[in-house]
């Protein structure tokens, strides 16, 4: 396919490496592709930032979800009583809830690819899902739900089971933001898909694999990145894009929110049978804006979305601390560590200045304390977030790099150091971000297991911001007094 036949070897090496690093948590000697071998997609994000210290890190979306991707040892389920919203395409249908793989009528093949895989039974979010995605004729779907809760093996079944492995040619196509994502997605469909008999399942269609004018790709399932697909669709023409079945937007929100992604994106829509071709759109989060959009491009979709009041999880009591200034913040910290005391804790800030501030006096202090910020690369944060899960460090201390791509049965605590906020692109005011405080506290209470958000409140505009998200989620937070130790003691109590 390649006239560069030392892509095709790169690519087997960081994928044999992505899957050492994912089936081997402990593994820290993982090294990258050389920058010789491929270059990353054109619209990829590139690691890290050079901010000063003490500016506002965001982080970057698409590296959070490939972070949380490598790092996923298992599913996490939602909440027993999380309710789904489902908006059918069609209101009369009854709506089926598959509690087995052996009830979606999967061949022997993909069920052996799926036991292989450790998926014994369909996760609360595929139960409702897989029925919808599997149905005759075929219906597009906009899917959101947290991440960790089994999207991608979702979407990656419902390919498997739509193409036609004796077709020579291309009949599915899954998007990915950036070039390492498309790989980690690559490993999901190749893994589950090991026994269908076929060596060549996917075509890459990432920045570094050039193919010449005039290649046809072969393989029924092309993984690549927007710019990538639409140099393969229209300029190499390596594939007709009529003829695809089913079309997977991944991480959508992070190719919606993106320009050059979202310009590509409409291109390569544009260039599919909308009456032939089901569409798909998988993400973690959408707010209105992006959501409209979604809904623009897709078809009669059908909609399941996690309620509002459910994305809150209902098993993490929050508090709010008054604490002006950072050492009292400091302060107020470690007097509800040396309460909590067991399990381990999240400590989110704003800044990396703020970070390392914050790490530098825990350590004084006796505490085990990870720093994580976007100084790190990839790799170097995924390796800091494993010796966190194997509890090396019981304190972690990080930027918003961190607050989607950590799962971590023992952590207890969250505190929120600075309040999350964003610029409002509008009006320019800062507002606050309630997307990244559902993430956030998100790190605590995992697998269903009781947790605790506290979040540090220093002035009126810290109050504001609280109470934005206290309307947002309809909720209320409660006060809490780290110098009282029988108030603490009582609120705390996890029991």
């Amino acid at each position: 396919m390649a006239d560069d036949d030392d892509w095709a070897t790169a690519v087997e090496q960081h994928i044999a490496q992505m899957r050492v690093t994912t089936e081997d948590p402990a593994s820290t000697n993982n090294q990258a592709i050389s920058s010789n071998q491929v270059q990353p997609d054109q619209n990829q994000h590139a690691t890290g930032d050079n901010n000063e210290s003490n500016n506002p890190e965001n982080g970057d979306a698409a590296e959070e979800s490939l972070i949380s991707k490598i790092l996923a040892s298992k599913l996490l389920e939602v909440s027993k009583t999380a309710q789904l919203d489902v908006q059918q395409r069609d209101p009369n249908s009854p709506l089926f809830s598959a509690k087995s793989f052996e009830e979606l009528n999967l061949t022997p093949e993909i069920l052996k690819g799926l036991r292989a895989m450790n998926y014994m039974k369909p996760s609360k979010i595929q139960e409702t899902a897989l029925p919808l995605l599997l149905k005759t004729p075929p219906e597009n779907m906009i899917a959101q739900s947290q991440s960790g809760t089994g999207k991608t093996a979702a979407f990656s079944l419902t390919v498997l089971s739509k193409v036609n492995i004796n077709i020579p040619e291309p009949q599915a196509l899954i998007l990915s933001p950036t070039y390492e994502l498309a790989l980690q997605t690559g490993l999901v469909v190749d893994k589950m898909g090991q026994f269908l008999g076929v060596q060549d399942l996917i075509a890459y269609a990432v920045k570094g694999n050039r193919i010449s004018r005039g290649t046809q790709i072969t393989q029924p399932i092309v993984i690549g990145t927007p710019g990538s697909v639409v140099d393969w669709i229209t300029r190499h023409k390596a594939f007709d894009a009529m003829k695809l079945r089913i079309l997977v937007l991944d991480e959508a929100d992070i190719m919606i929110n993106t320009q050059g992604h979202k310009d590509q994106t409409v291109r390569i829509k544009r260039s599919l049978n909308i009456d032939t071709c089901q569409c798909l759109l998988f993400s973690a989060t959408y707010d209105e804006r992006v959501l409209k959009f979604a809904k623009s491009i897709v078809k009669n979709p059908n909609i399941l979305t996690l309620r509002r009041e459910d994305e809150t999880l209902d098993n993490i009591k929050q508090y709010y601390v008054r604490a002006p200034g950072e050492e009292k913040k400091l302060s107020a910290l470690f007097n509800i560590y040396g309460i909590l005391g067991t399990g381990q804790a999240v400590i989110f800030c704003k800044t990396k200045k703020t970070a390392k501030q914050v790490a530098v006096t825990m350590n004084a202090q006796g505490f085990a304390v990870a720093l994580l910020s976007s100084d790190l690369g990839v790799e170097e944060r995924a390796n800091c977030i494993r010796r966190f899960q194997q509890g090396l460090e019981r304190v972690l201390i990080s930027t918003n790099v961190t607050s989607r791509g950590i799962d971590v049965e023992q952590v207890t605590m969250v505190v929120n150091f600075d309040l999350p906020d964003h610029r409002n692109e509008e009006t320019g005011r800062l507002e606050a971000d309630c997307e990244t405080y559902l993430h956030r506290i998100g790190r605590t209470g995992r697998f269903g297991k009781q947790g605790i958000a506290i979040n540090m409140i220093s002035d009126d505009r810290d109050r504001d911001t609280m109470k934005t998200i206290e309307a947002h989620f309809k909720i209320q937070i409660e006060p809490l007094d780290p110098h009282d130790i029988d108030d603490m003691e009582r609120k705390l109590d996890q029991d």
